[in-house]
């Protein structure tokens, strides 16, 4: 997700998703969907054992004891499942919006004191006036070197730069697997 975002206006051109680019989308939020079945099949047996609890009410077994302890487990699973697809759900509505194209320039700069631990600098995409307009952490072994250079940058907000003087990024890979089973996270390499 963009940390940072200025002055995205309707005079940058853009260009809808393709087809390819919106399928990697989709399955990724499959793979995640496919992961939120467990927590979600999780709650739905808990909430069973809730009211079968509530309901049978014997006087060896409590229900005032165990029932709450069952619902705490449907709510803390239901949070899990809710958690797990925000990321995949907000990317997929993305592909709804436009694709950036910017002839402009790209920055890379190191972490600074208001950086997430696990980043390891920034990206950033300027207008031809070096104006920034997204930035977005970077992950990866090693910090990129500062330095900006003038490319044609294709990028969406939530996700990304896609593509860098026409070769794509590791954002949205060609070869995706199917569900996103197996995918590596895209890290920095430069």
């Amino acid at each position: 997700m963009a940390k940072r975002v200025h002055a995205l206006t309707s005079s940058l051109a853009r260009r809808p998703w393709t087809r390819a680019e919106r399928r990697v989308v989709w399955n990724g939020f499959y793979g995640r969907l496919m992961i939120a079945v467990e927590p979600a099949v999780c709650a739905a047996l808990f909430a069973v054992l809730t009211g079968g609890l509530i309901r049978a009410n014997r006087p060896d077994a409590p229900a005032i004891v165990l029932a709450p302890i069952f619902g705490l487990g449907v709510v803390a699973f239901v949070i899990y499942a809710i958690v797990l697809m925000v990321g995949p759900t907000r990317a997929l509505v993305e592909t709804f919006g436009p694709i950036f194209v910017v002839d402009g320039y790209v920055r890379y700069r190191r972490p600074d004191l208001h950086s997430d631990p696990c980043s390891n600098g920034y990206v950033a995409v300027l207008n031809e006036e070096q104006q920034m307009l997204c930035e977005w952490e970077t992950t990866g072994k090693r910090e990129p070197r500062e330095r900006t250079e003038p490319a044609l940058v294709q990028f969406a907000r939530y996700g990304g730069i896609i593509s860098i003087d026409g070769r794509r990024t590791a954002l949205l890979p060609e070869n995706f697997p199917a569900l996103g089973i197996g995918a590596e996270p895209p890290t920095f390499t430069g």
